[in-house]
């Protein structure tokens, strides 16, 4: 397995209180293989990823339980020396605000270029050239005329790619991708998770995607995370997801998702709000918002179950799982 993420909490210290960010993650990903970590904002979706990333701020945020094996190595017993070296040459991240992640006084080049002169040791000129090859490999027109220039000469477009092509620059064996079609549009989406998939493929990396869009992931990823409240609430390969969900959650993000066939119609929304993560309901943590919701759903917190009904491996913390699947 490339990367095991087990049981982990993540906190954030604030003057109101105590957040709880993360409540006891578990997901896998292995080597030329995409999973989906799915849910609204404040969901701890980007919180897990900049923990395994290394990259979570501490304080006010601290990482209070569990364990992050990249190829069966507990990342957060290592120095932080030591996680430099891995994040960039055997883990890399793309952000979801490429605007605001590239540095607006330094061309696209000088910052493609950085990679190779700082963990290879490459010339100005050798990690130039570099540059330009990154660029024609992400699809970025005339790249050698372009490299010269700066983030705010490119489209948005152009700006992500310029994105996946840092991450790409030491042929990492992970690649985190936080929202990376935010802001976008449809087209460009498609363009840019076509040209993930096609890496991923070519590199046969793992690929973590982070989004709220079930309808952006659903050619390219081969399993699901959802989370909500910073917990996984379900977990299944995308097709049995798509086919018939066994979360009352899930299933009202697919219900969200326009369809051509609903021309004129309302679009559904779920009801409600996420909850305070400094105060999160007792019990599961969706049940004000859920259409299934009981009095056991009040008190109990649902553990993982196992979806037995499904012929692949799956998940669902829902006491009532039976019913949404079938309903």
């Amino acid at each position: 397995m490339l990367l095991e993420v087990r049981d982990l909490h993540v906190e954030f210290h604030t003057r109101d209180g105590v957040a709880k960010a993360v409540n006891g993650v578990d997901y896998s990903v292995d080597a030329g293989e995409t999973l989906a970590v799915l849910g609204e904002s404040g969901s701890g979706k980007s919180v897990t990823a900049q923990a395994v990333m290394g990259i979570l701020d501490i304080p006010p945020g601290k990482i209070t339980h569990g364990e992050i094996l990249f190829q069966g190595q507990d990342l957060l017993k290592l120095k932080e020396e030591e996680r430099r070296k891995i994040r960039g040459a055997k883990m890399a991240m793309v952000f979801q605000d490429a605007l605001s992640s590239l540095n607006p006084v330094l061309s696209v080049g000088d910052q493609l270029g950085e990679m190779f002169q700082v963990h290879q040791g490459m010339s100005r000129k050798d990690s130039k050239a570099k540059a330009v090859e990154l660029m024609d490999r992400v699809r970025i027109p005339a790249a050698k005329e372009r490299v010269g220039q700066y983030p705010h000469q490119f489209s948005g477009g152009m700006r992500q790619r310029i994105m996946i092509a840092m991450a790409l620059a030491l042929e990492p064996e992970l690649i985190i991708a936080d929202e990376p079609t935010t802001a976008l549009d449809v087209t460009v989406q498609a363009q840019v998770m076509d040209l993930l998939a096609e890496l991923r493929r070519e590199l046969n990396m793992g690929l973590i995607l982070i989004t709220h869009d079930l309808g952006v992931v659903a050619d390219v990823a081969d399993k699901i995370a959802v989370m909500y409240a910073g917990r996984i609430v379900e977990h299944a390969p995308v097709h049995e997801i798509y086919k018939a969900p066994a979360h009352p959650y899930t299933k009202g993000l697919l219900e969200s998702i326009p369809r051509l066939d609903q021309k004129g119609q309302e679009l559904y929304a779920i009801k409600g709000l996420p909850p305070n993560l400094l105060n999160i309901p007792p019990g599961c943590a969706f049940n004000p918002r859920c259409p299934l919701a009981r009095d056991r759903c009040r008190t109990d917190v649902p553990p993982l179950y196992e979806v037995t009904e499904s012929p692949v491996p799956r998940a669902s913390a829902c006491h009532f799982w039976k019913e949404c699947l079938h309903g």
